[in-house]
């Protein structure tokens, strides 16, 4: 029991009580996002920068330039002599994600954010957060997507193929996945062996020993609060397992089975993914990303 608290799905909330995770409304405009704009300093900006949801050439505002497309990625300032970084806050667990990362693995000289979220458990009536994750996603991914150009986020997020379509595209994506409490290893490895299993319908050859390397990459380490990892798929049979994850580190596993790859995809953004308020930011996200 203790186990499927990180990973076993659970009810989603509705829309007006559960807000997507990368939107704060503007109360002047509903029709405005907050960026809050981070240092990587020790100190952080003191500025809050607004900008207009707006799918067009990008807009030179206070230093900082949006990108067409995927609304969310912003172009840090170079500026400074110290250097800035954007961030978007998680609101529940205030875990703040960058908007653009250079991913561990990745041939793609950066991800954009598309949405974030977090990982409730709630017994009996208290609520428990075990994490906060985001998706980042290559912005070519847009060109694959037509379907979703005229659909609301809602309508995203129960299109299921879409969500399947999205996994199928070879492009690079990756789950950001930040601990706000402690777990041992094998409870995370316990939990995540429970979420997959059920998964795998069909199981191959490749299965066996791609769960014995995420065995060994979590069952013997703790994961204090505040560690990051890193789930990211290269294409659809093969991902990179990243534990303390930078810039500059490797993969400490490289999974290639397509079951095993695309039931922890499942995991997230299935019918019945462990974060609702992931899917639906990442709805939201790509509603957003074609107007």
């Amino acid at each position: 029991m203790v186990a499927s608290m990180i990973f076993a799905p659970i009810s989603a909330k509705p829309w007006n009580s559960t807000a997507a995770a990368c939107f704060r409304p503007d109360p002047v405009s509903p029709f405005r996002r907050r960026i809050i704009a981070g240092s990587n300093s020790s100190s952080p900006l003191s500025t809050t920068a607004f900008f207009p949801l707006q799918h067009s050439a990008a807009h030179q505002i206070n230093n900082l330039r949006l990108r067409p497309r995927l609304p969310l990625s912003l172009k840090a300032s170079s500026s400074s002599s110290v250097g800035t970084t954007e961030y978007l806050e998680e609101p529940t667990t205030n875990v703040k994600f960058p908007t653009s990362l250079n991913v561990p693995g990745c041939s793609s000289s950066s991800l954009s954010l598309l949405g974030t979220g977090y990982r409730e458990k709630v017994f009996a009536i208290i609520g428990v957060k075990v994490y906060a994750a985001g998706l980042y996603v290559d912005q070519s991914i847009f060109t694959i997507l037509t379907a979703c150009k005229d659909q609301s986020a809602a309508e995203i997020e129960a299109n299921s193929s879409l969500f399947t379509s999205i996994f199928l595209d070879a492009s690079e994506k990756a789950l950001r996945i930040v601990l706000v409490r402690d777990v041992d290893g094998k409870t995370f490895w316990d939990a995540l062996d429970e979420a997959i299993s059920p998964r795998i319908k069909a199981p191959a050859e490749a299965d066996k020993p791609a769960l014995a390397k995420l065995r060994a990459t979590f069952e013997n380490r703790p994961l204090n609060k505040g560690t990051v990892l890193f789930l990211t798929w290269l294409g659809p049979s093969k991902m990179h397992v990243c534990v303390e994850g930078d810039a500059s580190s490797g993969a400490d596993a490289t999974i290639e089975s397509m079951n095993v790859a695309a039931a922890l995809f499942d995991v997230f953004f299935g019918d019945s993914p462990v974060s609702p308020s992931l899917k639906m930011s990442v709805a939201t996200g790509l509603a957003v990303g074609h107007k």
